[in-house]
C-alpha cells in the first residue's frame, strides 16, 4: 500500500490551491508559458488571414479522460432518495434569508455618492500595499468561484439529488439553487473589488473565467452523491481556509475593509461545508460500509480544485503556477490538503466506524493513515523543488510581471 501510494503522491502538486501539484522535477513555469506564446505565434504567421473562431477555442479548453458515470448502485440511490425529509429538516435552515444576507454592495464605494472618487481613491491606496504574489492568490480565489455555472451544473449531475426541472420544489433542488445564489455573491464582490484596485489586468482574468467555465471540471464524482458530497464536504473547506487566509494576509498589510471581505466569504464557505459534511455523516450512520469506499475512492482519485482546467489563453501551465503562489505564500499548502483529511476523519468518527465487511475495514485503514503520509511525501516534494534553487514565472493577471513561485 505504501507504494502505491508513493505512486499517487507522485502526481500530486505540493503547491496547490488544492494541494495536489506535480512532486516531480519539471520545467519552470515561465519557460513552459513562453514556448506555448512561441508556438501560438507560429501559427499566427502561418494563418495571417484566419479569424479566431469559437471552434478553435474549443481545442484550447483541456481535454479530460478516464471519466465514468452513473456509478451508484441501486441500494445506494435507494437510499439517498429516502432522505428528503433530513435534507429539509438538516440542510434548509443553513440557508440564509436574502433580506438579511450582505451583498456585494455593503462593501465597496458607492457610485450615487459624492465621495465615490474619493473612496475609490482610497481603495486604491490601500490596495498598492499589497505584493503582486497576493494578488495572484486572490484572483486564482475569485477566478475559482465566478465558476460558479459549473458547480451548479455538476451537483445536478449527481443521481437522486438532481434538481429534475430547474426549479424543483425538493429540498435537494431548493438547497442547490440557493447555496448557488449564495455563493454568486462572492465571485461579484471580489471581481468589483480587484476591478477597482487598478492593480490586476482584467482583461486577462476575464479570459480565464470565460475559458474556465467553458472547460468545466472534473471531480471525478461519477454523479455519485457519495462521492458528489464528499468531494464538496472537502472542498468548501479548503475554499474557506484559502479565504480565511487571503483574510489575513490583507490585514497584515493594511487593507481591512479586504480582509473584512475575505473573512465573509469564508465564513459563507464554513457553513455550507457543515452542509454537506452532514450530508456524508448520515450515509455513514445509514450506510457505513457505502461511506467508506467512497472516502477511499475519492481520496486515491486526490481532490482537484474546481479551477484546475484554468487557462489564460497563453499559459498551458497557469494553474500550476497559481497553486505554487498559494503553496509559498501559506494561502493554501499541501499541509492545509492534509489538515482537511484529518478534520474529516474526526468529523465522521472514522477511525471508530463499525459494521464493515473486509473491503471497507480495508478502505478505513487507508483513509485513516492518509495525512501523515501526506505530510512526509510533500515534506520531501518541497525540498526536492528547493534544491532546484528560486523559480520565477510571468502571470497575465498582473500584466505579466515576475512572481516568485518557488
Amino acid at each position: 500500500m505504501a507504494g502505491s501510494l508513493a505512486a499517487e503522491m507522485a502526481s500530486l502538486n505540493v503547491a496547490s490551491a488544492n494541494a495536489a501539484v506535480r512532486l516531480g522535477s519539471r520545467q519552470s513555469i515561465r519557460g513552459a508559458r513562453v514556448q506555448g506564446v512561441q508556438n501560438g505565434c507560429k501559427v499566427a504567421m502561418t494563418a495571417t488571414a484566419a479569424r479566431p473562431s469559437a471552434s478553435a477555442d474549443v481545442k484550447k479548453h483541456k481535454a479530460v479522460s478516464g471519466q465514468r458515470a452513473h456509478t451508484i448502485s441501486p441500494e445506494a440511490l435507494e437510499l439517498v432518495q429516502s432522505l428528503e425529509g433530513w435534507a429539509e429538516e438538516t440542510l434548509l435552515p443553513l440557508l440564509k434569508p436574502v433580506e438579511s444576507a450582505w451583498q456585494p454592495s455593503d462593501f465597496l464605494p458607492s457610485p450615487e455618492k459624492d465621495s465615490f472618487l474619493d473612496e475609490v481613491r482610497e481603495l486604491r491606496e490601500r490596495a498598492k500595499e499589497l505584493p503582486d504574489e497576493y494578488f495572484v492568490s486572490l484572483v486564482g480565489d475569485m477566478i475559482t468561484e465566478e465558476a460558479l455555472p459549473t458547480y451548479q451544473t455538476m451537483l445536478n449531475t449527481l443521481d437522486g439529488t438532481r434538481d429534475e426541472t430547474g426549479a424543483s420544489p425538493t429540498p435537494w433542488g431548493v438547497w442547490t439553487r440557493q447555496w448557488t445564489a449564495e455563493e454568486n455573491r462572492h465571485g461579484d464582490l471580489l471581481n468589483r473589488y480587484l476591478y477597482l484596485t487598478g492593480r490586476v489586468n482584467m482583461r486577462a482574468v476575464e479570459k480565464t473565467i470565460q475559458y474556465l467555465i467553458g472547460s468545466g471540471m472534473d471531480p471525478k464524482t461519477e454523479n455519485n452523491p457519495y462521492l458528489g458530497f464528499l468531494y464538496t464536504s472537502f472542498q468548501e473547506r479548503a475554499t474557506a481556509i484559502s479565504h480565511g487566509n487571503t483574510a489575513r494576509h490583507a490585514v497584515f498589510k493594511g487593507e481591512k475593509n479586504l480582509g473584512r471581505i475575505c473573512g465573509l466569504i469564508a465564513a459563507d464557505e464554513k457553513r455550507h461545508e457543515r452542509a454537506y459534511q452532514a450530508i456524508v455523516g448520515k450515509l455513514y450512520e445509514l450506510d457505513p460500509n457505502g461511506a467508506m469506499l467512497a472516502f477511499e475512492d475519492m481520496m486515491k482519485k486526490q481532490i482537484v480544485m474546481p479551477a484546475h482546467l484554468m487557462y489564460d489563453g497563453e499559459n498551458d501551465h497557469l494553474f500550476d503556477a497559481f497553486t505554487m503562489v498559494a503553496q509559498r505564500t501559506g494561502v493554501y499548502t499541501a499541509s492545509d490538503y492534509a489538515s482537511i483529511i484529518e478534520h474529516l476523519i474526526a468529523r465522521w468518527d472514522v477511525e471508530k466506524v463499525e459494521g464493515l465487511n473486509a473491503d471497507g475495514r480495508r478502505a478505513q485503514e487507508y483513509v485513516c493513515k492518509l495525512p501523515p503520509r501526506i505530510r512526509k511525501l510533500a515534506e520531501r516534494a518541497a525540498d526536492k523543488l528547493k534544491k532546484g534553487g528560486p523559480r520565477s514565472g510571468k502571470i497575465s493577471w498582473v500584466f505579466n510581471r515576475e512572481v516568485v513561485l518557488v
